[in-house]
């Protein structure tokens, strides 16, 4: 899963060339999750003040879930408990709903706040995220255009150098160039949109623009139909060798975030420390809608492959994968994932969510490898939006995305010195 880390250290070279007033202080977070500010609009009637302040008790983690849930294209990031996780790590969530005017929610967002120190000036700058979302029809325009204006006003009420969204926005499906790649208007619509109303397609997409999707809805023997042959081959081939699945614990969290290390290092990606992914796995394996259940793929006892499974709103997950090099001539990666679509299947998931996919559908591409695993058990392309940034004030925007990029590449060079150390034992 990839992930951008938002520099606090930014604001000394962001201080040193602004001078803005950015008008009223934002509101501050004070206290646990258990109290998010919240929020709640009303879509379609006349009103003085453009947002009406919930009281904090008309949310708890059930009711939230439930809310997104109802929504079309409900998102695993746009839970609680993914809001719970990132208020551990410096993120306010700011939990907002649109209603009708029969007061039913018709669209919903759960923005992450990061709050920048801008050294001795008055002003708080800030970073607002609203990752997969904002929730609603994107196809109706009315209401799209009451969300997008709100979470504009929303960005300049908090000082935000820029607010970033990446809803589900369906471009199209398939992969581009082969018979059965589709297009969405609708998807173009919005996009265009977008760039009307002044936001920027992101240099920086913290989630992947593209994924494949696996329909569940066949039969057990149906979906080996689906897949590839070399693919049910590796799954008999593993069966065939001794290799095993079982459910994981929080006494496996170790081992599993080792192979981890193992794979990033091997594959050139950086991940996070491991009390970040244990934070992850802890909350999400506490609940129950959502939630996750790590799987372990062993030979002869010893674990040499592993995911964790996540579920929300009848969708799974596929977010962290992890394997060693050993046996790995017997396939335990085939087969850790068809026990993953079973369980998944069996748990009554209508969709595994095998996230990411290629941004441009190459053999050069550091994803295909993965991707041609992905395709191999039956998935298809599905092509989105991507993030994209409004920012009030230009200016601070562009110096951001200066400075960046930079600092992110000398903290991904010390991840994956760290990554080495854990790996090697050292740490």
């Amino acid at each position: 899963m990839r992930h951008a880390a938002m520099v606090c250290g930014v604001s000394i070279a962001l201080s040193a060339a602004l001078v803005v007033n950015f008008g009223g202080q934002p509101r501050r977070w004070i206290g646990s999750i258990g109290r998010f500010y919240t929020g709640c609009i009303y879509f379609g009637c006349a009103r003085k003040e453009p947002w009406t302040e919930m009281q904090p008790a008309h949310f708890t983690p059930e009711t939230w879930n439930r809310l997104v849930a109802s929504l079309p294209n409900p998102h695993l990031l746009q839970t609680w408990e993914w809001a719970q996780v990132k208020a551990r790590y410096g993120w306010t969530p700011i939990p907002q709903v649109w209603n009708d005017v029969n007061g039913q929610p018709v669209a919903a967002a759960m923005l992450l706040k990061k709050t920048i120190p801008a050294g001795g000036f008055a002003a708080r700058l800030s970073l607002l995220y609203v990752p997969k979302g904002p929730l609603m029809d994107w196809s109706n325009a009315a209401l799209r255009a009451r969300v997008l204006d709100d979470v504009q006003a929303l960005a300049r009420r908090h000082a935000a150098i820029f607010v970033k969204i990446d809803p589900d926005v369906v471009l199209g499906a398939g992969v581009p160039g082969r018979e059965d790649a589709r297009e969405d208007t609708n998807g173009q619509a919005v996009r265009s949109e977008l760039s009307r109303r002044g936001w920027r397609f992101s240099s920086d997409q913290i989630q992947f623009r593209n994924t494949v999707l696996l329909d569940l809805t066949p039969s057990e023997d149906e979906l080996l139909a689906a897949m590839k042959q070399k693919t049910r081959y590796n799954i008999r081939l593993a069966q065939k060798k001794g290799v095993t699945v079982r459910i994981g614990t929080a006494a496996d969290f170790p081992v599993l975030y080792k192979m981890y290390a193992e794979t990033s290092l091997r594959d050139g990606f950086v991940i996070r420390d491991q009390a970040y992914y244990q934070t992850v796995w802890q909350i999400f394996m506490a609940s129950s809608d959502p939630t996750c259940e790590p799987l372990v793929a062993e030979v002869g006892g010893e674990p040499v492959a592993g995911l964790f499974l996540f579920r929300f709103a009848r969708r799974a997950y596929y977010l962290y994968g992890m394997s060693r090099g050993l046996h790995r001539e017997k396939m335990p990666a085939y087969l850790l994932q068809w026990e993953a679509i079973r369980r998944a299947k069996a748990a009554g998931c209508s969709v595994y969510d095998l996230w990411g996919a290629p941004d441009v559908f190459e053999e050069a591409d550091s994803l295909w490898g993965v991707f041609r695993f992905k395709e191999g058990l039956g998935g298809r392309v599905l092509r989105t939006l991507g993030a994209w940034d409004y920012a009030p004030n230009p200016f601070t925007y562009r110096l951001y995305t200066q400075i960046i990029p930079r600092l992110l590449d000398v903290m991904r060079a010390r991840g994956r010195m760290k990554t080495k150390r854990i790996y090697a034992g050292n740490e």
